[in-house]
């Protein structure tokens, strides 16, 4: 893509981050871990503790719920029983982030194709996607256990595209994560934070030099 500026490119698809992204899973990760804090009689944590750390995963909760105790627990017991959690109520209060239907079907009537890649493990990335009438013509999933390696390992982007069978260069990835707009720029594809996602903080996210900072998904409308 040299001498090509972002804006140049017409892209052939889109790929997008799940949680945080796509969907607003926060709630329903935050449950899980007020449930496993519950069990062991810990105070909850509120959404406002809890919402920036939902993309990072169940250690990222666990630890937020454990503070200092953290290093001494059965970190994969406790890991265990938040996913089952979790996994019983997948999507009690998860719903797409508005916005993201009106971009999946101006994706779909110009013929780009789009598809998800997440960290999120299989088992779980399925039942979730599936709830969802609005992601229902999603065209490639990989997950964080479909490979051998996940974010920000540029190869779960690249295996994407390859399902999708398109150019790398001619990818946009969208994520609310640093892990994200990485593993884009190793996968040599375009970058767009989403910025209505689960960021630690705008200036945090501006840094992370992606090459697209969006304040909503309409914003995707601008480069199809």
């Amino acid at each position: 893509m040299v001498g090509f500026k972002p804006h140049d490119i017409d892209y052939d698809a889109f790929i997008f981050d799940l949680d945080g992204t796509l969907l607003d899973t926060a709630d329903d990760l935050g449950a899980a871990l007020n449930e496993v804090l519950k069990s062991v009689k810990i105070a909850p944590v509120s959404a406002e503790q809890y919402r920036p750390v939902a993309s990072n995963g169940a250690n990222a909760l666990l630890e937020l719920g454990f503070a200092a105790q953290w290093p001494e627990m059965d970190q994969q017991g406790l890991r265990q029983q938040l996913l089952e959690y979790y996994a019983a109520s997948i999507a009690v209060h998860s719903r797409c982030f508005s916005g993201i239907a009106p971009l999946l079907i101006a994706l779909e009537q110009q013929q780009i194709k789009w598809g998800i890649m997440t960290n999120k493990p299989g088992f779980l990335t399925e039942p979730l996607v599936n709830t969802f009438k609005e992601l229902a013509n999603v065209q490639a999933i990989v997950s964080g256990d479909t490979l051998n390696i996940a974010k920000p390992s540029a190869l779960p982007l690249l295996h994407t595209a390859e399902l999708l069978n398109v150019d790398p260069t001619r990818c946009l990835y969208i994520g609310d994560a640093e892990r994200d707009i990485v593993a884009a720029k190793a996968a040599n594809m375009h970058s767009a934070t989403a910025l209505w996602g689960y960021i630690p903080s705008i200036d945090e996210a501006l840094s992370w030099q992606a090459d697209f900072n969006w304040q909503t998904p309409i914003d995707g409308l601008n480069h199809i």
